[in-house]
């Protein structure tokens, strides 16, 4: 499943990299502070003294054993459960209340049950649109094959959708968010795609403009909990224990944002005149797994460097130097720190992949800087192609499209319209397309078999989602 490799690598090495730039001519140090400026960042709120007061309660021992407590007790619940309808509402709610990691093993099993029961044969079994299409997305969502022929019975001779489903709102949302796990060439649920996105609109803006399945797992959990409370069929200890669990989350992610704040303000590089502070931005890009926060504060500093700071000469020397692994002493133990110990734990030395990751990082950099100083536009195809070279995946489409918007230069969307002649809305959607054929192709290795674990599988989906989630509105930087 080399796809999922790419798109770790990517969120991780790629994630700070915004495709349109503006890049200025190398200034003096008096001029550093408007460059920064003219980024259009916002300087940080998040200072160290801050961060470290926060102050959580539920890091108590009792809110751990009141969380056992309330599993036992929905556990017990699954085991009353029979009716299948239920149990597949039952997972949904678990998954967007943001609690389903807790029950894996119960899930697998009714899902497991539902898939031979409905699925097993050469015969699906005919249900309402709403059940068939939950059924169907919780189903790939778990690497189940479920045929896109299930669908069929709700189209008329033409392959189109009937005109009797306008009405079920509650099937067409259903269809809606099962229709983003397709992959390529099934075209019943392209149709189902459109049919639902053109008569959803009027109805639920969040619903059309933030995937379920490509939609940031905490976020959603907490949008889905204020729903859920004050929802006619909600569960008090469902709800209970996604507010707990909801709570006791976000205290070790305070505990561990505080590591990282305590480690940028030792190293004295937010003193830097160029350098944006956005340790609080990266812990949030990198799902709050400290280590890559750091990396990623890291990447920020010499996407800055490259950007706004250094002459052609001065960048084309710093690259030979850290494709020499001689960079500056805090990239250098990080890098090693991480190295050692994946040595301790997993007993390999994993420092050749991470120097050659930062190589090539710096010399996509370095391409984009000869670029401009050039004054070449490359094509659409140039640019993505130098972005492999930084171990960058598709999704970097994400982050050329939603960050349009802030004023800096549309450097992909701009290479297409130079390609083609095309106009500025046309050259959008044709990125938009991209990004939409990327999420294809993922789905497709999603449901294949893979040498990887499903945490490491799920931690490439989650950089995926984060960037989507950093760029659909604004930029995700500044």
């Amino acid at each position: 499943m080399e796809g999922c490799f790419w798109l770790l690598a990517s969120g991780f090495l790629g994630k700070t990299m915004k495709m349109g730039k503006r890049r200025g001519s190398h200034r003096g140090w008096r001029e550093e502070k408007v460059l920064v400026e003219s980024r259009n960042c916002h300087p940080t709120i998040w200072h160290d003294d801050y961060i470290q007061s926060l102050k959580s309660d539920y890091v108590a021992e009792s809110y751990t054993i009141k969380i056992e407590n309330l599993k036992g007790k929905v556990i017990e619940m699954f085991h009353k459960m029979v009716d299948p309808l239920n149990q597949v509402e039952k997972i949904d709610i678990l998954q967007r209340l943001g609690i389903s990691y807790h029950f894996e093993d119960e899930i697998r099993r009714m899902l497991d049950k539902i898939h031979k029961t409905h699925y097993g044969g050469d015969v699906c079994r005919e249900q309402r649109l709403y059940a068939t299409a939950l059924e169907f997305r919780l189903l790939r969502q778990k690497k189940y094959h479920v045929p896109q022929d299930i669908f069929k019975s709700f189209t008329n001779e033409r392959g189109d959708f009937k005109e009797c489903l306008y009405d079920d709102v509650e099937g067409m949302l259903a269809l809606y968010e099962a229709s983003f796990l397709l992959i390529e060439g099934e075209s019943i649920l392209e149709e189902a795609r459109d049919f639902t996105t053109k008569h959803l609109k009027d109805y639920v803006k969040k619903s059309t403009d933030q995937i379920f399945v490509q939609w940031v797992k905490r976020l959603e959990a907490r949008w889905f909990i204020d729903v859920y409370r004050s929802r006619e069929d909600m569960d008090p200890i469902l709800l209970q224990l996604a507010e707990l669990d909801f709570n006791m989350v976000q205290a070790v992610h305070q505990e561990d944002l505080k590591v990282v704040s305590r480690w940028w303000k030792s190293t004295g590089l937010g003193e830097l005149s160029f350098v944006r502070d956005g340790v609080v931005e990266n812990f949030l890009w990198t799902v709050g797994v400290s280590m890559l926060a750091k990396f990623g504060a890291l990447i920020t500093i010499i996407d800055d460097a490259y950007d706004i700071y250094g002459t052609l000469e001065e960048l084309e020397l710093f690259t030979k130097v850290v494709e020499r692994f001689l960079s500056f002493l805090n990239l250098y133990n990080s890098v090693n720190e991480l190295a050692l110990d994946t040595l301790k734990e997993k007993g390999f030395n994993i420092i050749h992949y991470l120097k050659k990751g930062w190589a090539d990082l710096c010399r996509a950099y370095l391409m984009e800087a000869k670029w401009y100083y050039s004054g070449y536009t490359p094509s659409l195809q140039e640019y993505i192609e130098i972005e492999w070279l930084s171990i960058r995946s598709p999704l970097l489409l994400v982050h050329s499209y939603f960050s349009f918007e802030r004023g800096d230069n549309p450097k992909s969307i701009q290479c297409y319209m130079n390609d083609t002649g095309a106009s500025e809305e046309d050259a959008r959607e044709y990125i938009w397309n991209l990004i939409s054929a990327t999420w294809k192709k993922y789905n497709e290795e999603l449901a294949a078999s893979s040498p990887f674990c499903e945490a490491f599988i799920q931690i490439g989906l989650n950089f995926a989602r984060m960037s989507q989630c950093m760029y659909q509105y604004v930029d995700g930087q500044c």
